[in-house]
């Protein structure tokens, strides 16, 4: 029962960081229709920018993992807001359909090797802001890091989700992400709003990257499964509901820790993808997604 516990805990924490990065995926859906598959990259650039300013690299460290973090959510802003204006602006404007995802996936390749050419290509430890002992709940072995990153990931979502209900520009977020020709002839500048939520994309999968590095291995190839992952994890709890990643990402978290101590780390990538499928095949709006009418 112990061992079950601490698997299902493991997962939480692991599915938790799914949900982040694939509300970066939700996020620009909502108000351009199209997918940043650059975002795995969007997670690997902040935990590196954040080894860089904290880590034993680079003659470092020169900040605390406190102070590092904010710095880690501007470049992620940036970096998106870049994202949306090279690859995806020219996309929307000629109104190609296939353009945006050759171009997302194309940056997210050159930062890829931009990485490996300045950090290189082996894997890095990640130094750790809380203690490495774990703590013991209910018989269960939890590290503090686990726990940060459930608490963090929840609290950005929280805060997002304020946002976009109390102030005038989350509004427009809204707004955008409900009707972009009705936004834009209500005078909202709906081509700020998506530059926004790309900015705010790569700024969540940033933010993901620097709490899960702690716990493991830092390198330039780290964000290529996870954003594979959080892409599953978006289509099956759905690309419109924000309760859908986070219980499509605990879904697949806790599937994979239980199935690699069952039955073997060898497997632990099948469930989620089965479930991936089956979700494709019986709802392919998502768990809780909305199913779309297009009138013609």
């Amino acid at each position: 029962m112990d061992i079950l516990l601490q698997l299902l805990m493991s997962g939480i924490a692991l599915g938790m960081i799914y949900a982040v990065i694939a509300f970066g995926y939700q996020s620009t859906f909502a108000t351009s229709g199209t997918l940043n598959f650059g975002q795995g990259e969007a997670l690997m650039l902040g935990a590196m920018v954040g080894l860089s300013f904290s880590g034993d690299i680079l003659g470092g460290p020169y900040l605390n993992y406190w102070l590092m973090v904010p710095l880690v959510l501007l470049f992620g802003a940036l970096q998106g807001a870049v994202v949306e204006f090279v690859g995806v602006r020219p996309a929307i404007k000629t109104k190609s359909e296939f353009g945006w995802i050759m171009s997302t996936i194309a940056l997210g390749i050159i930062f890829r090797n931009t990485a490996e050419n300045l950090w290189g290509r082996d894997d890095l430890p990640f130094p750790s802001p809380l203690p490495t002992e774990p703590i013991h709940i209910f018989g269960a072995n939890v590290l503090p890091m686990e726990l940060m990153v459930v608490v963090g990931a929840v609290l950005m979502m929280v805060l997002v989700e304020l946002f976009n209900r109390r102030s005038i520009y989350g509004k427009a977020v809204v707004a955008t992400s409900s009707d972009r020709d009705a936004a834009g002839l209500m005078g909202i500048n709906t081509g700020l709003v998506i530059t926004f939520s790309y900015a705010l994309s790569s700024m969540s999968a940033a933010f993901a990257g620097v709490l899960i590095a702690p716990i493991t291995l830092t390198g330039a190839s780290m964000g290529a499964v996870l954003g594979l992952k959080a892409f599953a994890v978006a289509i099956i709890g759905g690309l419109t509901s924000g309760l859908g990643v986070i219980v499509g990402g605990i879904l697949l978290g806790v599937a994979e820790t239980t199935t690699g101590f069952y039955i073997s780390t060898g497997y632990k990538d099948v469930p989620g993808l089965v479930l991936l499928l089956l979700v494709l095949a019986i709802k392919p709006s998502g768990l809780f997604g909305k199913t779309t009418i297009k009138k013609v």
